[in-house]
């Protein structure tokens, strides 16, 4: 698989926050599987990118001449072609605006980040170029494009400054740059970080100032001071100049270092802002938040929501001041004990956890990468499926498919082969083609990109070899057209006879990708025959399906005669062969059921009007009163009924899925293989085959997942949200397809 090449555009590689974040950006793309490339004029962070795989070209992009400029687009240019690059990544006024016109001669995906506000006065307003979308480090950035570059709030995304908590971290003793700077234990280490520019080293200049009195204030002080920059000449001379006054190294100033992580582990307070601060506080340190833009003072709960609404920058907040700035240094050394220095610590370290990962800050950028090549492209994909027929649990996987298709990219537009498709498609607001009208689907083919065929059992021949032959022509017509085909989560067989598995091997190894709910539903392809290296397990979509609001749940039991919030269990049965004595038995365990433990019994009707009839059948049979949902209520309805139930018992796979979506426990009877492969993923008790069963002991094991309702939640919640996940990588393999020209066949091979 050809994987997604990103070239990172910056200025430069020297300390500074917007280069921290470009690095550990790049290596945690570099680690989920992108290919990574940078461009910038250099600096002490080129060895590291390069330890790492990251390969990095040599570009004056710190340079505004023109010559030097235009150096920078024929280099830029020749990179480009030479890596082959999908996205180029821009972190700079200066890299933007160069790539903005490379862009028009290489049409290439272009993205960038505002790390910061730039004057936006005059012609340096069109040096400005923020690609399709724009990444944003703070809330308060993305309202300044929105103001001053009228940047349309659809395409902009907000992220953090991920930290490398294992990097930076209160494990880290400092001892290595003790030992280089002969700190002893017994000092007071204030540490400052930043780039030594004119515009970012206020701070480190008041502190240069204050040496000699917070000298006198605070015992045993050391000051290091690291950075290199334009003033870093100036601030070390004055620095010498106090320490000669002082006849001692009170103040080390250390120039540009990359191992930040091990200067900031030494110190007691740590002063600055922005990435520096982040990195301080996943150190567990004390930090007070003073810069350029303004000033905070000493982090806290009590300044949480201020300092992340302009990512610990201090814009628009108090003016820096030497005095205050002194004072609450000193204050933070003499005034604030050990045990309350190290809450502080642990609660920068939590927000940290919280708000700051790497992780969350590279899926912030994907999520731009993904939006921008979609843009480039409005890609149409047809769904064939069991659809239409008010079935809860098909429509449910209908549902989940088409919302997890919208969130994740606006631009794809779907339509669907369904039954009665005016009246499917005005109920689900989902564009609809009838699926038996020949003409209509061969138009509906012929326009689309990609042929979705599924979830759920559609490839099986235990109901009809009639339905297996149809969904297999869809998909042999949409390859007659040369149309991409993906298998969307489905659950294979069983496919009993020959000649059909003959059929379903011969058709299903035509298709581009191919994902299943179940690893045995692999098992059955492989079985037959197909080879097909594009095939991956994942989970059923419904994992992902979200419920209708509590409020609407409960008018529905309202609706069906239950008021107020009464212990419920929900029954879900379907018809099949010889189900006359389990209906008759299944009666008996409800009557049990009720009589026992005071529980009400909710039948749930998921086919209308075939499981109606069932559920009606066993309810005609029971002594006790019982409630049914019959009314052809949509699945999110359902799903949000079964929330507030104590438990269910079903034959129903999609009943127990959306059981296990709401984390409520269940109890399942088995007409089918897939039954049971799920009760024993979920580790959920069978009452038995519905030919094999006995409802003593069912109600045995109804009795102790509602006495132990707790153990059977947990179970649910590890692996239910374990599958969501999985579910959840449906729709982007369904994308990256999408993405991929015909000629990239077997691209799933490497992951």
């Amino acid at each position: 698989m050809k994987r997604t090449s990103i070239l990172m555009a910056l200025n430069g590689l020297d300390i500074g926050g917007a280069e921290t974040h470009v690095v550990e950006l790049a290596k945690e793309l570099t680690r989920k599987g992108y290919r990574i490339v940078v461009a910038s004029a250099g600096g002490v962070y080129e060895s590291e990118l390069e330890s790492c795989g990251i390969r990095h070209y040599r570009v004056p992009l710190n340079k505004r001449s023109f010559s030097e400029m235009l150096k920078s687009y024929f280099m830029l240019g020749k990179i480009i072609k030479k890596e082959k690059i999908d996205i180029v990544h821009a972190h700079a006024r200066i890299p933007g605006f160069i790539c903005g016109l490379l862009r028009r001669k290489l049409n290439f995906t272009f993205v960038s980040t505002a790390h910061w506000v730039f004057d936006a006065h005059g012609s340096l307003r069109y040096l400005t170029n923020w690609g399709t979308k724009v990444i944003a480090v703070s809330d308060d950035i993305k309202k300044y494009l929105i103001d001053n570059y009228n940047v349309d709030e659809k395409n902009i995304f907000v992220t953090i400054n991920g930290i490398d908590t294992e990097k930076f971290s209160p494990v880290n003793t400092g001892s290595k740059i003790k030992k280089e700077f002969a700190i002893k234990d017994n000092e007071n280490v204030l540490v400052y970080v930043s780039r030594m520019d004119e515009d970012r080293a206020l701070a480190a200049e008041m502190i240069i100032k204050s040496a000699a009195e917070l000298d006198k204030s605070i015992e045993n002080l050391r000051i290091i001071i690291a950075g290199g920059g334009n003033v870093f000449d100036r601030l070390k001379a004055e620095s010498d100049e106090i320490n000669n006054k002082l006849s001692k190294n009170l103040i080390i100033m250390t120039g540009a270092r990359t191992d930040i992580n091990d200067i900031v582990a030494c110190s007691k307070v740590f002063v600055g802002v922005s990435r520096a601060a982040l990195e301080a506080m996943s150190s567990g340190k004390l930090v007070v938040l003073s810069g350029n833009e303004g000033y905070l003072g000493i982090f806290n709960e009590k300044i949480i929501n201020k300092a992340m609404e302009n990512n610990l920058c201090c814009r628009n907040c108090a003016e820096t001041k030497a005095d205050v700035l002194c004072r609450d240094i000193i204050y933070a050394f003499n005034n604030i004990g050990d045990e309350e220095r190290q809450k502080l610590g642990e609660y920068g370290r939590n927000i940290i956890f919280k708000y700051y990962s790497v992780n969350k800050m590279a899926n912030d950028c994907i999520k731009a990468y993904e939006a921008a090549l979609a843009d480039k492209k409005k890609y149409r994909v047809l769904m064939s499926g069991y659809y239409g027929f008010n079935n809860a649990g098909d429509d449910a996987i209908l549902l989940s498919i088409y919302s997890n298709i919208k969130k994740l990219n606006k631009n794809i537009d779907v339509t669907v082969l369904a039954n009665k498709p005016e009246i499917t498609g005005k109920k689900y607001g989902v564009k609809m083609v009838d699926r038996l009208n020949v003409l209509s689907i061969i138009k509906a083919v012929k326009n689309c990109d990609l042929l979705l065929s599924g979830g759920g059992s559609l490839l099986q021949d235990r109901t009809s070899t009639r339905s297996l032959v149809y969904y297999l022509s869809i998909i042999c017509l949409s390859k007659f057209f040369g149309k991409k085909v993906m298998l969307y989560a489905n659950g294979i067989g069983p496919v009993i006879k020959p000649q059909n598995r003959k059929l379903v091997k011969k058709v299903v190894s035509e298709a581009d990708l191919i994902t299943l709910r179940e690893e045995k539903s692999l098992e059955e392809l492989r079985n037959m025959g197909v080879t097909n290296k594009n095939a991956i397990v994942t989970a059923d979509p419904v994992f992902t399906l979200e419920c209708v609001p509590k409020e609407r749940s409960y008018a529905i039991l309202k609706e069906i005669g239950i008021q107020g919030s009464p212990h419920l269990i929900g029954v879900s049965v379907r018809n099949w062969k010889n189900i006359d004595n389990f209906v008759e038995d299944l009666a008996g365990l409800c009557d049990n059921i009720i009589e026992k433990t005071g529980r009400k019994i909710v039948f749930i009707s998921m086919q209308v009007p075939y499981d109606t009839y069932v559920s009606q059948k066993v309810m005609s049979k029971m002594r006790n009163k019982s409630y049914i949902l019959k009314d052809g209520y949509t699945p999110t309805e359902l799903m949000g009924v079964i929330g507030l139930m104590d438990m269910v018992i079903s034959m129903r796979l999609h009943t127990l899925i959306f059981a296990a979506n709401q984390r409520v426990p269940m109890l399942g009877f088995i007409y089918d293989p897939k039954i049971d492969y799920y009760l024993q993923l979920f580790d959920m008790p069978s009452g038995g085959d519905i030919n094999v069963y006995d409802m003593n002991s069912a109600f045995t094991k109804v009795k102790d997942i509602l006495d132990n309702r707790d153990v059977y939640v947990k179970k649910l919640e590890k692996t239910a949200g374990m599958m969501e996940l999985k579910a959840e990588e449906n729709v982007k393999y369904l994308l990256k397809l999408l993405q991929t020209d015909k000629r990239g066949r077997n691209i799933w091979k490497e992951k």
